[in-house]
Order: C-alpha cells, then structure tokens, then sequence
C-alpha cells in the first residue's frame, strides 16, 4: 500500500515486469517565483541536509570572500563532479592560481567515476586521488578564499574558520532561515541542517538572480556559469548535465537523495528521497515542475529518455522507474 504517513508520501515506484517491486518516499516542496508554495508532499519544513545541493551556495560564500572564479571554474566550484580528466585539471588549476597543490586538500581521495579517466589511471599505476573526489572543485575554492585573506589553510573545514562562518551566513540569508545545528558533510566540510522548504527558497533566489539587477552579482555569475559550463557541474551525460543543457534549467543533486532544480523565472524545487536512493529524484522533480508548467511535457519526456534508465532482466528492459500516484495526480 502507498505511504500514508504525514511526513513523507511515495514519490516514485519501480515496476519489474508489470508489479511494483520498490517505492521510493519521500519530501517534496515547489515555489512559485514569488516564494509561495505551489505544491508540497510531506513536511516540508523538517530539519533536512542539502549535502551536496548546497554547493552553488557554498561557492557563493568563496567568491563573497574575493575568489575570481571565471567560467568553469565557477561551475567546478558548484560542482559534484565525475573526476574525469577535465575535472581534475581544471580543480588544478584552481589550486594553482591560489599558490597551492593537491597535497593542500583535506577532502577524501577517490578513483575516478568517469570510467575512462578510471581505466586510463589504473593501467597507468595512477592510485585514488583528492583531485579525482566528487568535491574538489569546491574544496578548492574555499582554499583559494584563504589565500586570498590571509586565513589559514590547516583549518579551512573548521566550523569555526571565517570561511565556513560565511557559508552559514550566505545560507541564513538565501534559505531565509536561522541555522541551529551543523554536521559534517561526506567530504569533511560543515553542512547545515535547513529546511526543505528553505532550500527550495534559497535556489529560486539564485536561479532567477541572472535577470534581477539588484541580485549579486556573485549569484547572478554562479546561476550563469552552470548553465554555461554544465559538463563541470556533474560531466558529459549526467543527470545534471543532461537537465542543464537541454532545458536550461539549474539542477544540483545531493548525497542522500537530495536535488534542486531553479527555472530562469525563479520557479523552484527541492525534493528528499526518505531512502538516501537518488534514482527516481530528477524524474519526480522535472515531473513537479511540469506540474506548474514551469515546464513542457515534451521537453520533460525528451530529457527522461536520455536519463531515466530502464529497469533490466537479462540485460534487456523489463520495467521502468515511474512517479508515484501522489505526484501523478499534480499533473492533472
């Protein structure tokens, strides 16, 4: 039976050979460019992480703090991204120009994700890397805001260090919320606890920044760089990426089964899968957006035939991942 409980609703079902073999519940909130909220399933103003969907914000904190990012460095520093060659150059690069090397990273190392760049490491005798970590884009970009102000390297994840105080302060302000409490993320940085609703707040305000003169500019540069530079912000053929280039439209997933989604105008949404699987998130969020008419039917079922993979048996399709009946009905 479909969840019921006030919390949360089914958001997604995986169909196996006609019979639904898995639901994917969870909370998920739209807003209007005007901040009010057009459709909410489940409490939407629970204590939540963003993990990793906090990242455009994050990077915010680095160039208020006077980092010149330009271009894809601007999207690397937003960025969850596949470690491919490019990826980890570019992250480099930025280590560079703050007078500073891979060696000064205190994210966690990784192989590759992108298969290729694995594969061409691995015959190389190439071992896990800090550069190859999903994260080290925006990890270099916080060091870079302390070269630029003096402030120490050692203890830039520091709850405490000036930097990440501007993080929370850049948070308060978009989110619209007061933080009570931080953890630390899986790649050792502090992330706060906001609300869904807050988050969702937070992204509209940044997606639509590129066509408000009184956004900043800072915010007005991010929103512009990940759409400009999508393949930085996740990699050729990912989900963000895809969503990016094909509808123009700000989409950063989070560990745990977290993603926000910002249209030009503002129109929102944010989304927690309650099982930490991000399978079915960007399908039931482009899918809320529709919901709106923030977005066409057409162009939703064009860019979920590049991303939504097929449930298989036997290596060929026998299902398929679908929205959940409380989502459904939204589009009627």
């Amino acid at each position: 039976m479909p969840q019921t409980h006030p919390d949360f609703a089914d958001l997604a079902v995986i169909d196996r050979s006609g019979l639904v073999e898995s639901r994917h519940a969870g909370t998920a909130v739209v807003l209007g460019a005007d901040g009010a909220v057009l459709h909410a399933l489940g409490d939407i103003d629970a204590p939540m992480y963003p993990r990793s969907s906090l990242k455009p914000f994050q990077a915010l904190a680095s160039m208020q703090s006077g980092v010149p990012l330009r271009g894809a460095e601007v999207a690397l520093a937003c960025a969850s991204h596949v470690g491919s060659t490019e990826h980890q150059e570019l992250a480099a690069s930025m280590l560079a120009k703050a007078g500073l090397s891979e060696a000064d990273l205190q994210c966690p190392t990784a192989w590759p994700r992108h298969e290729a760049t694995r594969m061409d490491s691995i015959r190389s005798g190439g071992s896990p890397s800090r550069l190859a970590f999903n994260c080290s884009g925006k990890h270099a970009a916080f060091l870079w805001a302390c070269t630029e102000n003096g402030w120490d390297t050692t203890t830039y994840l520091d709850p405490e260090h000036p930097l990440q105080r501007r993080v929370v302060e850049v948070v308060e302000d978009y989110a619209g919320e007061k933080i009570t409490h931080l953890a630390v993320d899986g790649c050792g940085a502090p992330v706060p606890a906001i609300s869904l609703r807050g988050l969702a707040s937070a992204t509209g305000r940044l997606s639509r920044s590129p066509g408000h003169k009184s956004s900043d500019a800072r915010a007005t540069t991010i929103a512009t760089a990940m759409l400009d530079y999508p393949w930085a912000v996740h990699g050729h053929g990912e989900e963000n990426t895809v969503v990016m280039e094909d509808l123009g439209i700000i989409s950063k997933l989070g560990a745990e089964g977290v993603l926000i989604l910002g249209t030009p105008e503002g129109v929102s949404c944010a989304l927690k899968i309650r099982d930490g699987n991000s399978r079915a998130a960007t399908l039931v969020g482009l899918t809320l957006l529709a919901s709106v008419d923030a977005l066409e039917i057409d162009a939703l079922t064009a860019v979920l035939e590049k991303i939504n993979k097929p449930v298989l048996g036997g290596g060929r399709p026998v299902g398929r991942i679908r929205v959940a009946k409380p989502v459904l009905d939204l589009l009627d």
